[in-house]
């Protein structure tokens, strides 16, 4: 069950030291971020870097990605 995590959870000078990525084609900055913090895998919004971000446990993570993996959301592009 994901979680939402308000930014007073994870302090600003803590953000910039994640290891934050984009997707490769991400351009002009409105993708979506990710970075492992404290055993989960949060997810932030790269238009609004210090604003709310989402948290799963990287089991839910993994079936996500498994998910997409095998067309799961294909109908979503």
């Amino acid at each position: 069950m994901s979680r939402n995590v308000t930014p007073p959870d994870i302090p600003s000078s803590a953000r910039a030291r994640l290891a934050w990525r984009v997707a490769r084609d991400c351009d002009a900055g409105t993708c979506i971020s990710v970075a492992p913090h404290q055993g989960m895998i949060v997810i932030g919004d790269t238009k609004n870097p210090d604003g709310p971000v989402l948290s799963y446990s990287h089991d839910e993570w993994f079936t996500f990605v498994q998910g997409i993996r095998q067309g799961d959301f294909d109908d979503l592009l």
